[in-house]
């Protein structure tokens, strides 16, 4: 009793704080952190880790820090005068209708839609492409603040049945359910543990195959999470009978993902491990009874990514011996190596996702990190280029095989996601549903430049801005960028980013090493022992963009989420005096520990792991929590995280804030936002965005000074 007693008092005395602040004031005063005598011994380096206690989020003593944070932090952001006005201009903005790309089974067409301020998308199903489209599903209905999100949906092929999940909180757990199409009621069947996974109907539309953890014994948002199975459950039974399809007992990193092909012949899993982009492909014969799983790609040598079928001849898009992407065909009877044909060889720009519509394979390649789209027949041979408004990103192709159309979105960063449907035949596209906007895109431009890194690497980076600028180094200006996992940042239409234009600011999007922009060789020029070429390479667009007069350090802002948020604590930690403003969001912060958490353990494809010497050393020498020293002078930072996110646990950025706040030595504020009832991002309501990004854009408005006037 005891240990409550002192937890209720350390809470109590944390509220008692005095948390109003003046903004004018020389330094803030940070809520107290008792500091722990936790070492680590790694590879004979001590290590101490005095706030190892911020990790245990449910603990009384975290809640009252959490809650004396916010206090601090909110206390502050509610002094910027222009704060309300750049919320209103948000709500303004963001209150448009948006539509995503229609995917047609049974002759009906689903997809989401949104009015303008709905805090989660709406589900709605057409009986044909004219007719007036119904609701389906309305997940604003399901919680009071619009925190429960659809993560992911299935529809059976004759377009009766959807199964799909939801997540609470921004939670990456997922649960699934079933929903008759034409009564628009649930079926009693529920589906739980799952996460990572998504669903794929059997042919009979009796039931669907999918993947699951085990239902975890302890901290559901913090253990890690091993052993993932594929499971089939059949409609109108428990999932407690659900047939286990395949798993492997003997790698517990392995991850599942089981799709029926289109002629329903076979059972594809694509197995994967960790964030590595590296798969393979097993496959079982529907058409058999009881057959086995073969392994028809089991080195894990390469991405191979499983197309679509012709009977027994399978189309697979790879990187094998192609860093940039290739085309195969693979004969099942005959699957060795030597007879495999290259349909469509290696181009000069990476291959970014391949379809098969009209007996046509559409494939998306990435020109300096802009979408093209090229036609290629079913033998390979090029025939034409499908025609795109400008430069942008062109969503994935909603379409199959047998399909005489196909749907696609196109956006920029001053164009909003434009549904467009390509007619194969006629080779042409035709708007299907376009956004209209309260934004004048026509006052502003991209466009898009090339730098030097360190070591001479040349690098791309896009700028958006209002035409006409002077390059006088006065534009206030925000460097994002991610650099890691594969992960590609191409143009993409963003309202925050419209406010931010609208403020007056300048957005920069550099394309860093570790991304997915120039293929395989690029993504591993970022990871693991070369690591550091990824901040050296924001270094450089930062240092590129006030060589050029486009900004200026006092000017210069830099944000950054997830493996964004480790980019900026490096670099913060790097330069502190290089920057204007950081925003360190979601981060991986401490390097040493991250794999210990929930799938943390699966980002060693990219990190590596403080468990090995080698690695340890590359890591220890950039980790934002270990490489933050007392007395530095930092900018001011505003981090940020939520309570919900067991991707990213919340006690990186706790530990972080905690260390920064007591290593400050100027007088710029250290603070943390913690978003409550939210998780990593996915599936946030629009009323959190909205708050998240007003506070977001008044923290670097007041602390580059600039001058804010919105309509």
């Amino acid at each position: 009793m005891h240990l409550l007693r002192h937890a209720a008092i350390l809470f109590s005395l944390f509220l008692s704080l005095p948390v109003t602040v003046s903004l004018a004031q020389s330094k803030l005063t940070y809520p107290p952190a008792r500091r722990g005598d936790q070492i680590d011994d790694y590879h004979g380096v001590k290590v101490a880790d005095p706030y190892r206690w911020l990790e245990d989020t449910d603990s009384a003593e975290t809640h009252a820090w959490v809650e004396a944070e916010n206090k601090l932090t909110f206390s502050y952001l509610d002094q910027i005068p222009y704060r309300q006005s750049i919320h209103n201009r948000l709500t303004k903005l963001w209150n448009y209708e948006r539509f995503t790309t229609p995917e047609q089974e049974g002759g009906r067409y689903f997809f989401e839609h949104n009015d303008g301020l709905q805090n989660q998308n709406v589900l709605l199903v057409a009986e044909s492409l004219t007719a007036e489209p119904r609701l389906l599903l309305d997940p604003n209905l399901l919680s009071a603040d619009g925190t429960i999100a659809v993560s992911d949906t299935a529809i059976s092929d004759d377009g009766k049945l959807m199964a799909y999940s939801l997540a609470a909180s921004g939670s990456d757990w997922n649960e699934w359910h079933v929903r008759n199409v034409d009564t628009g009621k649930d079926l009693p069947d529920l589906v739980k543990w799952v996460k990572f996974a998504g669903a794929s109907w059997s042919k009979d539309n009796k039931g669907f195959y999918y993947s699951r953890y085990d239902e975890p014994t302890g901290a559901t948002m913090r253990d890690t999470n091993y052993f993932q199975k594929l499971y089939y459950h059949r409609l109108g039974t428990p999932q407690s009978e659900d047939k286990l399809i395949y798993e492997r007992p003997d790698n517990k990193e392995m991850m599942f993902g089981g799709s029926v092909t289109d002629d329903g012949h076979y059972l594809l899993i694509i197995v994967s491990q960790g964030t590595s982009p590296n798969t393979r492909v097993y496959y079982k014969d529907l058409t058999q009874p009881d057959s086995q799983v073969v392994k028809l790609l089991d080195d894990f040598d390469a991405r191979y990514d499983f197309i679509d079928n012709d009977g027994p001849v399978f189309w697979i898009q790879t990187d094998l011996d192609a860093t940039r992407g290739r085309l195969l065909a693979i004969d099942t009877r005959h699957p060795e190596r030597a007879n495999w044909k290259t349909l469509v060889p290696q181009s000069t720009d990476k291959l970014e996702f391949a379809s098969v519509v009209n007996n046509s394979f559409l494939l998306g390649y990435l020109k300096d990190a802009r979408t093209v789209i090229r036609v290629h027949d079913l033998n390979g041979a090029f025939l034409r280029d499908v025609d795109l408004p400008g430069i942008g990103t062109v969503g994935g192709i909603s379409g199959k095989r047998k399909d005489k159309e196909a749907f696609f979105t196109f956006t920029s960063f001053i164009s909003p996601s434009t549904v467009y449907r390509y007619d194969p035949v006629a080779a042409k596209s035709t708007i299907f549903r376009q956004p209209k906007v309260d934004f004048d895109a026509s006052r502003y431009e991209t466009k898009q430049v090339f730098y030097n890194s360190k070591d001479g690497t040349r690098l791309p980076m896009f700028l958006t801005y209002k035409k006409g600028i002077k390059l006088d180094g006065e534009n206030p200006t925000m460097l994002y960028a991610y650099g890691g996992f594969d992960i590609s940042l191409t143009p993409a239409f963003s309202v925050p980013n419209i406010v931010w234009l609208e403020m007056g600011g300048i957005y920069a999007q550099p394309n860093l090493r570790g991304g997915g922009e120039y293929g395989e060789e690029w993504h591993q020029a970022g990871t693991k022992l070369k690591k550091q070429n990824v901040f050296d390479d924001f270094i450089a667009a930062a240092e590129w963009l006030i060589a050029n007069k486009y900004t200026s350090t006092p000017k210069l802002a830099v944000r950054g989420r997830s493996n964004g948020g480790l980019l900026i604590g490096a670099c913060l930690t790097q330069r502190p005096d290089l920057f204007g403003v950081t925003l360190p969001e979601v981060g991986v912060m401490d390097m040493l520990r991250f794999h210990k958490f929930t799938i943390g353990w699966a980002w060693t494809s990219d990190y590596g792991s403080s468990d090995d010497p080698a690695e340890f050393k590359a890591i220890y020498a950039y980790s934002p929590l270990q490489n933050l020293k007392p007395g530095t002078k930092y900018p001011p930072t505003l981090i940020a995280t939520s309570d919900h996110d067991d991707r990213v646990v919340p006690g990186h950025s706790f530990k972080f804030a905690a260390t920064m706040q007591a290593d400050q030595a100027g007088p710029a504020p250290v603070l943390i936002r913690i978003e409550t009832k939210a998780g990593h991002g996915a599936g946030k309501s629009i009323t959190k965005l909205i708050d998240e990004t007003a506070d977001t854009w008044a923290f670097v408005a007041y602390n580059l000074d600039m001058k804010v006037t919105l309509q």
